[in-house]
């Protein structure tokens, strides 16, 4: 492949820098995985943590197609992923919060495997229209105009930012689950920890619904 079409590495190493400080910002996906991993320990955490990391694929693929630019200016194609990303969010947290139990029967709980977990973080990222503006408002400042093929240096920066945020997801994850674990020794704060969970995907995604 032409080095034209590959990222420079000033281009690629200040990107770098900036997503790893904007994914280590305190925000809704942090905080889901936090709260995720606390109340279903550390491999629960770590496969929602990729899960919502890879989601940010579908984000890239849309901003290099320019189908987020279409979205964004459509109010009504905008709104109703707004509102049914958050649903889908109120959905999680309600299923979290009537499931609370404590530690001992978690694995109890039908449906919740990594790899169940790992989807619904996949879907919760994906359908999220606020990550969509993002990635649609960020991606390309640092695309260097003069070298032209935008959208394959959008694709690459998206690539790039989901494999920093595989990393650092998957660390808030596994740290989350492992002090949840300590936690969740004590019965009752098993429940509760599932309880907070829940009140965080719950709160988020009425956040989503009634933003503007």
């Amino acid at each position: 492949m032409s080095s034209d079409l590959l990222l420079s590495l000033p281009q690629l190493s200040a990107f770098l820098a900036v997503a790893v400080l904007i994914t280590l910002a305190p925000g809704p996906d942090n905080l889901m995985v936090l709260g995720l991993g606390m109340a279903r320990g550390r491999r629960a955490g770590v496969a929602f943590g990729l899960g919502c990391a890879l989601g940010c694929l579908n984000h890239t693929l849309l901003a290099a197609l320019g189908v987020s630019a279409l979205i964004a200016a459509t109010p009504a194609a905008f709104a109703a992923l707004r509102i049914g990303g958050g649903l889908y969010l109120v959905w999680l947290g309600v299923q979290a919060i009537r499931n609370a139990r404590p530690a001992a029967a978690t694995s109890a709980v039908a449906g919740e495997t990594p790899g169940k977990l790992f989807v619904k973080g996949l879907i919760a990222n994906a359908i999220n229209p606020k990550v969509i503006l993002f990635f649609l408002a960020f991606l390309p400042q640092f695309v260097e105009a003069a070298r032209g093929h935008a959208g394959w240096q959008i694709a690459q920066l998206g690539v790039v930012f989901t494999f920093q945020a595989a990393i650092i997801f998957a660390a808030i994850g596994g740290f989350a689950g492992s002090l949840g674990e300590r936690l969740a020794r004590h019965p009752a704060v098993g429940v509760w920890l599932d309880r907070i969970a829940g009140s965080i995907f719950t709160a988020l995604g009425l956040r989503l619904i009634l933003a503007r």
